[in-house]
């Protein structure tokens, strides 16, 4: 079996530094045998984890031989990892479309602390690991200096911005400071199972976010 892939180390970005950056840039993968195997990939730790999966077992899905995934992808490390950017690529793409789509500065707040749930712990992938291989992904996106938090507290804060510029949040705000407590409020549930808020009900998670995140909009 091969070696399990490492959390990032120092100076090195994150999985969601990454995809964040490739979502906002709108950057798109060109190379067709490249995308297909990390299709492949995707569709192999979906069904088999990624432990249990080789680098034979996704060139095999691919129907490509193993040189040409080594050629892509070095290691199994550096396979891994691309998957887990694009999915969480895609959680981005569609998270942008979503705020899009409320009225209201307190909505998308809603909005976005709940989608982010549903759609990380719904994807087949990011969600499977999380529950039952969280040794190779919760340590690259808690254990990283911080990196991981900085990154989604960064694109909240500059979406509280747009919301003070347009004067749906007032200026005395500190984007920086609430974006900060919103990014750890929602990363500490999708970490730590919690015996009290049930994760597969909206409403309630609806709810919860409009007691104690939405008050964070408005002057202290």
């Amino acid at each position: 079996m091969e070696p399990a892939p490492h959390p990032p180390g120092p100076g090195r970005e994150s999985l969601l530094e990454r995809a964040y950056t490739d979502a906002v840039e709108g950057v798109d993968d060109t190379d067709e045998t490249r995308a297909r195997i990390l299709r492949a990939a995707h569709d192999q730790f979906c069904r088999m984890g990624i432990q249990r999966s080789t680098m034979e077992d996704v060139a095999r899905r691919a129907g490509v031989s193993r040189i040409t995934v080594y050629r892509r992808f070095a290691t199994k490390d550096a396979l891994v990892e691309q998957v887990v950017r694009q999915e969480f690529r895609r959680y981005f793409d569609r998270f942008l479309i979503d705020i899009r789509e409320a009225r209201t500065a307190a909505d998308r707040v809603v909005l976005g602390f709940t989608s982010a749930l549903r759609a990380i712990r719904g994807n087949p992938l990011i969600g499977g690991l999380m529950e039952t291989e969280p040794d190779l992904l919760v340590p690259s996106m808690v254990n990283d200096g911080g990196r991981t938090v900085a990154t989604v507290r960064r694109f909240v804060a500059g979406q509280l911005r747009q919301e003070q510029r347009a004067g749906n949040v007032p200026d005395e705000v500190d984007a920086d400071l609430v974006a900060e407590m919103m990014v750890r409020v929602s990363a500490s549930f999708l970490a730590i199972p919690s015996e009290l808020v049930d994760l597969d009900d909206e409403e309630q998670l609806a709810s919860l976010a409009r007691r104690f995140l939405v008050p964070m909009l408005e002057i202290p």
